[in-house]
C-alpha cells in the first residue's frame, strides 16, 4: 500500500457513504410532498420577502473584520507549537504582531464599524414616546 492509496481508500468510503445514504433516502423514504413540506425551512418562521434584499453595509464590515481577527488563531496555533525552538525572538515576534492587531481593532472600535445598536444608525427613526393611554398600569396584590 503506497502513501496515496490511504487518503483514496478514505476518499472512497466518504463518498460511497454519501450515494448510500442518498440511494436509501430516495428508495426507502416516504412520498407524500405538500406545499408546506415543500417550502423551505426558515427557521421555524414562515418566509417573507425577497431572498435578494439588500443588506446593510456594516454587515460586511463585521463580517471581514471577523475573518480578520479570526485568523490570528491560526497563527497563534502553530506559534504555541513551536515556542521553545523560536525562543526569544519568536515571543517578540508574536508580541508584535498582537500589538499590530490591537492597534487595528482600536482603530475599527474608534471608527464606529462595531456599533450595531439603532442609536449609531442615521436612518433610524425613534419612535414616539407612549402618551397616556398606551401606559398600562398595574396594581400590584389585585387582579389585573
Amino acid at each position: 500500500m503506497g502513501g496515496w492509496d490511504g487518503l483514496a481508500i478514505m476518499i472512497a468510503v466518504g463518498v460511497g457513504f454519501g450515494a448510500v445514504s442518498i440511494l436509501l433516502g430516495r428508495v426507502l423514504g416516504p412520498r407524500h410532498p405538500t406545499p408546506e413540506k415543500m417550502a423551505p425551512y426558515e427557521c421555524g418562521m414562515p418566509p417573507v420577502g425577497d431572498a435578494r434584499e439588500r443588506q446593510s453595509v456594516k454587515f460586511y464590515l463585521i463580517a471581514m473584520i471577523f475573518l480578520l481577527f479570526d485568523i490570528e488563531i491560526a497563527f497563534l496555533g502553530p506559534w504555541a507549537m513551536a515556542i521553545r525552538q523560536l525562543s526569544w525572538p519568536g515571543f517578540v515576534q508574536i508580541v508584535v504582531f498582537f500589538l499590530i492587531l490591537v492597534v487595528g481593532y482600536v482603530y475599527v472600535w474608534r471608527k464606529g464599524v462595531l456599533d450595531w445598536g439603532p442609536e449609531h444608525d442615521p436612518d433610524y427613526v425613534h419612535p414616539a414616546p407612549p402618551g397616556p393611554a398606551d401606559v398600562k398600569r398595574y396594581r400590584y396584590g389585585t387582579r389585573n
